[in-house]
């Protein structure tokens, strides 16, 4: 039962295993994100989302204009008042998606073995015959032999809804391909990937660019999915951007690594991004099968070491259409959090399935039980061990503040900041306790009115593992002048008693910053 990561008591009392789990005020340490689409765009099925444990909203704007997606948004708004949760939201954008128009929306039957032709001549109709696409620079990127995988929806690797192409000639700008596989797509859309091939489209688009300073700016968006990162310049160039558009300087960015070459130049882009993405769906189809697990398992530990957030993608696609996951998914899922990967992104599952609340309780269930066989000790020593010495101040008051937990059996770290920054660390160390992020509000301004900062950091760590944040009152501020920032503190402990984290006589470890120096102390609790 040695396995390196996993913590097991010796032997396991198989019996254990069927006692019911307890259940906590947050569901799973390991967060969930939901994109929202046509099945959980009402205002119930959102809020019972947040009751069942997502953290972030994802838009996608690969289908759907701003006002529908903005017609979600609002009820997401509502759904948050209600259920007293929050949640932050993610604009993921198209990126260099190839795609194919279907105007007629008619089905298309594609038979194997027989031919069909890509055309980038939009004004086709599309046929069992012949499919435009919205990319004119196929035919020179291809050759004969290359493979073009065409899926339906998100590739979903179901054989009914996607299908396999094998390139037999370029004539012109038309690629004429063999069908692999019969399949029959539905739909206005279908998805095109060419397989381990360079395509010349940028990878902030100017429909990606309009949404943004448009749909982005008014609804002051929290994280931006960057679809197709193949270069750490894709990320310079998407920062950039956003530095120009007032209150979105602040948006973090998380790179999606969907193809080989985001995979080539992994380490720079890790070194640009706020985040990674790991978008297994088209990875899935430009990695062998038998090396899709060695390079999540390799992201997901230069992820940690970087005090970045992972997430994993593509999960529980059988959930779309059924109210239970595959075996083999169910462990998929465990698996992601034994690596250490912080947030789990659901796709179809929630966007277009028939069971999205259900699928995020069923994920968040597994998540807790995965992690309390997580080998945290393990880890905190691996961490440590490749930070190095000398560590930086920040670093070490971080993983002081985690082992002090961990030695005095803590309930809760509570953490003071006011960037996120120092939560974010502790986080790093992956405690086997909730870090309550008290975030305290700065005041700014831009010469014309006043504002409160806060709200962006406190939502921007939802999506990190085990970090759970609270936005204090902007009158106390977070270097405290006393050697105690009572007030705060008192809200901070009665909000983790309401949620039933912290009982009394227990123990909690407390980081803050007193004056110049930073301060970590224990309390214990009275009744």
């Amino acid at each position: 039962m040695h396995s390196s990561h996993l913590l097991l008591e010796e032997p396991i009392r198989m019996a254990s295993i069927l006692e019911p789990s307890k259940s906590n005020f947050f569901p799973a340490m390991t967060k969930i994100v939901g994109t929202l689409g046509p099945k959980s765009r009402s205002m119930e099925v959102i809020a019972g989302c947040l009751k069942a444990g997502m953290s972030v909203a994802r838009f996608d704007f690969s289908w759907g204009d701003p006002e529908y997606h903005q017609g979600t948004l609002e009820n997401l708004k509502v759904a948050v008042k209600s259920s007293k949760k929050l949640c932050a939201v993610m604009l993921d954008t198209v990126g260099a998606e190839m795609q194919v128009v279907n105007k007629s929306e008619k089905p298309i039957s594609l038979q194997a073995d027989g031919i069909v032709v890509l055309t980038p001549d939009k004004d086709q109709e599309a046929s069992s015959e012949v499919l435009p696409i919205n990319f004119c620079g196929l035919s020179k990127a291809v050759k004969k032999g290359d493979t073009i995988f065409m899926g339906q929806y998100l590739f979903t690797g179901s054989e009914t809804t996607s299908v396999w192409l094998e390139v037999n000639e370029v004539k012109g700008e038309d690629v004429v391909c063999v069908i692999k596989n019969t399949a029959t797509l539905a739909g206005a859309l279908f998805t095109l990937h060419a397989s381990q091939i360079h395509i010349d489209m940028p990878t902030l688009s100017d429909k990606d660019k309009e949404v943004i300073s448009t749909w982005g700016v008014q609804n002051k968006i929290d994280f931006l999915s960057l679809s197709y990162t193949r270069h750490a310049e894709d990320v310079r160039e998407a920062r950039e951007f956003l530095s120009k558009l007032g209150d979105l300087s602040q948006t973090q960015i998380f790179a999606k690594i969907e193809n080989v070459e985001g995979l080539t130049h992994f380490d720079e882009i890790l070194q640009e991004a706020d985040g990674i993405i790991l978008s297994r769906g088209n990875l899935g189809i430009d990695l062998p099968p038998e090396k899709v697990f060695l390079f999540q398992k390799a992201a997901v530990y230069k992820c940690n070491m970087a005090g970045k957030p992972a997430v994993v993608t593509r999960v529980v696609d059988s959930m779309t259409d059924n109210l239970r996951p595959t075996r083999a998914e169910a462990t998929d899922v465990a698996n992601a959090v034994l690596d250490g990967t912080d947030a789990i992104l659901l796709g179809a599952e929630t966007l277009r399935g028939l069971y999205p609340v259900e699928t995020i309780s069923i994920v968040g269930k597994i998540c807790a039980e995965a992690e309390k066989v997580f080998n945290q000790d393990l880890y905190f020593k691996k961490t440590v061990k490749y930070v190095g010495e000398p560590m930086t101040h920040l670093e070490s008051i971080a993983s002081s503040a985690v082992r002090a937990a961990l030695k005095v059996k803590a309930s809760v770290i509570i953490c003071f900041t006011s960037s996120g920054r120092a939560a974010r660390l502790i986080a790093k160390y992956r405690p086997t306790m909730p870090v309550l992020s008290v975030v305290i509000p700065r005041l700014k301004t831009n010469q014309l009115r006043w504002s409160f900062s806060g709200a962006f950091e406190a939502r921007q760590s939802l999506i990190v593992r085990g970090l759970f944040p609270m936005l204090a009152d902007p009158r106390h501020p977070a270097e405290s002048t006393s050697a105690t920032n009572e007030s705060v503190l008192k809200v901070a402990l009665d909000h983790g008693k309401d949620s039933g984290v912290i009982k009394s006589h227990d123990r909690v470890v407390v980081c803050q910053k007193v004056g110049d120096a930073s301060v970590v102390k224990i309390i214990e609790l009275d009744d």
